[in-house]
């Protein structure tokens, strides 16, 4: 939406999914279907996804629809890119990212969800084999990285703060919206 707003795209239109798809990757691709099956009546669709631990049947879903995805493996990649995502996992590969959207949303699609809001112990097990959180920031919201850094401190992980703004998201949707729609003409 803020990139929507901010480029005064008046013929884009934004469909949502639920969050915690990420929670299980292996519903991502029958969900984004559903949409794209829905959407059909648009000359262009684009889904805002990496591949996001489908292991490219997300991809297969896209290739009947002839829609096309973000690039990369999740969405670390596209905000902060490729390399850098590399470099931060050779760094340390032990490693939880969090974006603005996960640190605003970080009780409910992490405490909640992954069941550690009624079994603590389940932190442990979950993040035992992380040592640092790096957030992600695509705004620069002292309060959404004071959040973060109180998500790092209950997990027990160091913290990290890297600005990344919207990265490849930005620049795949400005491409796509400045391309001239191709057009059929039947004879």
């Amino acid at each position: 939406m803020a990139l929507i707003d901010a480029n005064d795209w008046h013929d884009v239109r934004l469909e949502c999914l639920p969050a915690d798809l990420h929670n299980r990757p292996d519903r991502i691709p029958e969900a984004v279907g559903r949409k794209l099956r829905e959407a059909s009546r648009y000359s262009r669709i684009f889904v805002a996804y990496a591949d996001c631990g489908t292991g490219g049947l997300l991809d297969e879903v896209l290739a009947e629809h002839g829609a096309e995805r973000l690039p990369g493996a999740h969405c670390y990649d596209v905000y902060a890119g490729e390399s850098v995502i590399a470099a931060l996992s050779e760094q340390e590969l032990g490693t939880f990212y969090l974006t603005d959207f996960l640190v605003r949303h970080f009780d409910r699609l992490v405490i909640q969800e992954l069941g550690i809001e009624h079994h603590p112990q389940l932190a442990s097990l979950y993040f035992g084999q992380y040592r640092r959180l790096v957030y992600l920031s695509q705004r620069d919201d002292p309060a959404l990285q004071a959040a973060a850094q109180r998500a790092a401190a209950r997990l027990g992980l160091s913290f990290e703060y890297r600005h990344t703004g919207y990265g490849e998201l930005a620049t795949s949707l400005v491409r796509l919206v400045s391309e001239p729609v191709a057009v059929e003409r039947a004879t």
